[in-house]
């Protein structure tokens, strides 16, 4: 399994790593980019067309990478996230759930409602 947004991830020992000066760092991904479309600036060869963006604290600075640099430690559980207004809380294996107050807002009928809109669209 390739590490993806929010894992916690530790910099593989390679030529690449070695020369930036971040090998054996430990970091978090928090991109996921298609160079070729984007522009990032991938450090070494990135032969899939397809980097991680690693945020390495010791260096308060982030470092685009393909995923042969990295290893996966961990889902980064308890990490916690806001889109479009909802929050959410990474669980250990890599899913997501609401946040516990996002969870009290919706009420004992949510779960029927979002039932009935789903089988509405049908």
């Amino acid at each position: 399994m390739r590490p993806s947004f929010g894992d916690r991830i530790r910099i593989r020992q390679t030529a690449v790593t070695e020369a930036a000066g971040i090998a054996g760092f430990e970091g978090q991904i928090r991109g996921e980019t298609v160079p070729s479309l984007s522009g990032a600036k991938v450090l070494g060869p990135c032969p899939d067309d397809f980097a991680l963006n690693v945020y390495v604290e010791e260096r308060a600075s982030d470092f685009w990478l393909a995923p042969e640099h990295v290893e996966l430690i961990d889902h980064a559980a308890g990490t916690e996230i806001q889109i479009a207004g909802k929050r959410l809380v990474r669980r250990a294996d890599g899913g997501w759930r609401p946040h516990a107050d996002e969870a009290a807002h919706r009420g004992p009928f949510s779960a029927l409602i979002t039932w009935l809109r789903g089988f509405s669209q049908r």
